[in-house]
């Protein structure tokens, strides 16, 4: 077994074989542009790319022309919120989003306030879900757009999008999804769950990093986008610049892998992640589940330790790759927006860990990882409770 044991398949996936293979001659002797309309190595790409979007918008249920390649979920979180409400600023456009998305939604939420659009931000429940309910009581004449992430990166939570999709169709108001954790894990079809707008990203689902797709839904949909680059007119003038063809044939198969074995797949991690929480609760007490405890990702455990400092635990865990929140959260010191939102307390916060199973997970790393993480918290906490202060001293 190789160490460290890998845990931390939210915050990116390696590159599958398979993928790798699919993508290696696009670098090479493949290379031609898809925009080059002349001769048989821009046919070639050209063909390439648009076998990549036939094979994401399968994984969906979508139609390839529905598909938009960029670089990432990011991108496609910002084309998809700031291209809807830009062109309707001077309406004072309203947006709905939860204060448990990924920063790319906030942060995006965050720019156009400051531009003059209203932000409201539903309430979440202790498992981090969102009433259908509160999404129709808090729509409006002027929301434009509602964005309500697919399944949260953090605590796996998966929202119920069929539900909020009708109402938001009903009205006549766009749903936008944020699909990064939920594509290629759990069965999606954007029209059964009327989603007009879906950002997914191929380094969550063992494709290369830098690529991506937003669904735009076909009809009016693409009419209310404002593109946020200009120039050359690739992905028909929604996202120029020349095509990734690499990573775009990358994401295809990754999609394609996806779609082929996701159900045993899924149920495979289910069961290994149900092992992990088992076995971890058995050796430790004061542990708390975070997320729902039945809605979520088959590959997602986010779990509290009560008494245990977070920063001396994972420290403690050198030899397993885990996290205590997002990746795009890493960099600061802050606790999870996340766990907040679902009301947790600083001190559960602050020992939580996250962790990732995924595509080349092992029962043996599984056993490891119990033994390790039971061991590090009881170290953690004796360590703790030997330096405690005695009461009556300063």
């Amino acid at each position: 077994m190789k160490l460290p044991v890998y845990m931390d398949y939210h915050a990116t996936t390696p590159v599958d074989p398979r993928v790798l293979a699919a993508m290696t001659p696009y670098f090479t002797e493949r290379f031609g542009n898809p925009s080059s309309r002349s001769h048989s190595l821009g046919w070639e790409a050209a063909e390439a790319v648009e076998e990549a979007r036939r094979q994401v918008a399968r994984l969906i249920g979508a139609q390839p022309e529905e598909i938009y390649f960029t670089s990432g979920a990011t991108e496609s979180d910002n084309l998809a919120i700031l291209g809807v409400v830009m062109g309707r600023l001077a309406e004072r456009p309203r947006v709905l989003t939860l204060p448990t998305e990924h920063k790319a939604i906030l942060d995006c939420c965050k720019w156009v306030s400051r531009l003059g659009a209203e932000v409201v931000f539903l309430p979440v429940d202790k498992t981090g879900l969102a009433a259908p309910e509160a999404v129709q009581s808090a729509l409006s004449r002027k929301t434009v757009i509602v964005s309500i992430m697919l399944a949260n990166n953090e605590i796996g939570t998966i929202q119920q999008i069929n539900e909020i999709g009708s109402i938001t169709r009903r009205y006549g108001v766009l749903l936008h999804t944020d699909a990064a954790q939920a594509v290629g894990k759990i069965p999606i079809d954007v029209k059964e769950m009327n989603i007009d707008l879906l950002s997914l990203t191929a380094h969550k689902m063992y494709g290369p990093k830098g690529i991506g797709a937003l669904y735009v839904r076909e009809g009016t949909v693409g009419q209310l986008l404002t593109p946020l680059l200009h120039g050359g007119g690739q992905e028909r003038g929604l996202r120029p610049g020349t095509l990734n063809v690499p990573g775009i044939v990358g994401l295809g198969a990754a999609c394609r892998i996806c779609a082929e074995e996701m159900p045993q797949e899924s149920a495979r991690l289910g069961r290994l992640r149900d092992r992990l929480f088992q076995g971890i609760l058995a050796g430790l007490d004061d542990v708390h589940l975070n997320g729902h405890p039945t809605q979520r990702l088959p590959n997602n455990l986010n779990l509290s330790f009560g008494q245990t400092e977070g920063a001396a635990l994972l420290a403690s865990l050198s030899d397993v790759a885990v996290s205590t929140g997002a990746a795009c959260n890493s960099a600061g010191s802050k606790g999870s927006h996340v766990l907040e939102a679902i009301g947790l307390s600083e001190e559960l916060i602050q020992s939580s860990v996250r962790i990732g199973l995924g595509r080349f997970t092992t029962e043996e790393e599984v056993e490891y990882v119990i033994g390790r993480c039971v061991e590090a918290v009881r170290g953690v906490r004796e360590h703790s409770h030997r330096h405690a202060p005695v009461r009556g001293e300063s």
